[in-house]
């Protein structure tokens, strides 16, 4: 039943969202009500990924505890699993249209699903454990990212899977390998995660050691590379129509860019590691999720583990609200594309479905209160212009 499957949280979730720089701002952040978030009770151990589809109204996660599921977003409802992997679920990607799933598992296989009905149509095995999958544009083909296992190397692979074909006929080996072999000092560098660029022009594709590097999605060749973060990024998202992406680092920031020119436009200072961050696609806000590494986590209160989405405006960096409730680091958020809700996942194996109320959907940008040189209040203007209407 939906009962089994989820619950409301209690009247302590119910957070107020206060402005964490009052004094020292020149901004007016109003005060926002949360409401009562839906907690989600599907998984039995920690969460690793939790994205909407396209549309918005579904939304897929995955944990340790081997099976993604798949949930109405609009009340919570679990709408099925997907059953057949035997490791942990480290990424997973649904299609522009919500028909097909691709999973990435560290069972070193990668399983392609039909949405609707759950069936597994076909397995990809990879030589190690799987970290990352994305579908291309046009959902005719995916890339995934494996980790180094024995002799065999990192390695990033392109599977051919057209949506008119029969899956028995898709081949077992990828299109395109790309080896990643270990660096100049010996050390191994792992992929962390993978995404395709706008009309498939490059695989975009973070590591352990801070870089990205965009590689040719038809001959393998390395286009670029840059080090946005000193240490791992640990997850990178874009918005809707990939012109910007925001990285989250164990270095205690998350980074906006822009994909054209990958110029660093905005950088959002926490005072811990950063798991997840994502990008309003309705307001100039970010969301950023994270909290210290779970194997520490014992030895400090939830208090002073600080596990609570923290609210950043876009455009100023300057953090204006938090929403508490998880007792454990969150390890995926994820805002629907409608920008009425958003979904985080944490170490404490749930997942809490915030749908924002009134006062958040209406709230206005801010802006300074001082103005500088050469600018003119835009409400006065307004107000005059309105009392001469009326006056007419």
């Amino acid at each position: 039943s939906t009962e089994d499957a989820h619950s409301h949280g209690d009247t302590n979730s119910r957070s107020t969202a206060k402005s964490s720089t009052e004094e020292t701002s020149s901004l007016r952040f109003p005060q926002i009500k949360w409401c009562r978030p839906i907690l989600l009770k599907g998984h039995e151990r920690s969460i690793t990924v939790v994205k909407f589809n396209f549309d918005g109204d579904l939304l897929f996660t995955a944990s340790k505890d081997h099976t993604p599921s798949v949930w109405r977003s609009e009340n919570g409802e679990r709408l099925g699993t997907f059953n057949g992997h035997k490791g942990t679920i480290w990424d997973l990607d649904v299609c522009r249209f919500s028909k097909r799933v691709v999973t990435a598992s560290a069972d070193a296989s990668a399983k392609l699903w039909d949405c609707e009905t759950g069936e597994c149509l076909k397995t990809f095995v990879h030589h190690g454990p799987v970290r990352g999958a994305a579908w291309a544009d046009g959902s005719n083909m995916f890339a995934t990212i494996s980790d180094p296992f024995v002799e065999h190397n990192a390695q990033i692979s392109v599977y051919d899977v057209p949506e008119n074909d029969d899956p028995s006929t898709y081949a077992d080996t990828p299109r395109l390998e790309i080896d990643l072999p270990k660096n100049a000092n010996g050390k191994r560098v792992n992929a962390t995660n993978i995404v395709w660029l706008n009309l498939n022009e490059a695989l975009f594709v973070t590591f352990d050691n801070g870089a990205i590097r965009l590689y040719d999605p038809v001959t393998g060749e390395e286009l670029d590379e840059f080090f946005p973060h000193e240490k791992k990024i640990n997850r990178v998202s874009f918005n809707l129509d990939k012109t910007l992406f925001i990285t989250s680092s164990a270095d205690f920031t998350a980074k906006l860019y822009d994909v054209v020119d990958f110029r660093h436009l905005k950088t959002y200072k926490t005072d811990r590691p950063v798991n997840d961050a994502v990008i309003s696609e309705t307001k100039d806000h970010i969301l950023l999720g994270g909290g210290q590494e779970a194997m520490s986590v014992t030895t400090t209160s939830g208090k002073v583990g600080k596990f609570e989405t923290r609210f950043f405006h876009l455009v100023y960096e300057e953090e204006f609200g938090t929403v508490k409730g998880h007792f454990g680091p969150i390890n995926a958020l994820a805002i629907n594309p409608n920008g009425r809700c958003y979904a985080s996942g944490a170490e404490d194996g749930y997942i809490r479905l915030h749908y924002f109320d009134k006062s958040y959907l209406d709230m206005k940008d801010p802006v300074p209160e001082e103005l500088e040189e050469g600018e003119e209040d835009f409400d006065e203007e307004k107000e005059i212009e309105e009392d001469d209407e009326e006056s007419d």
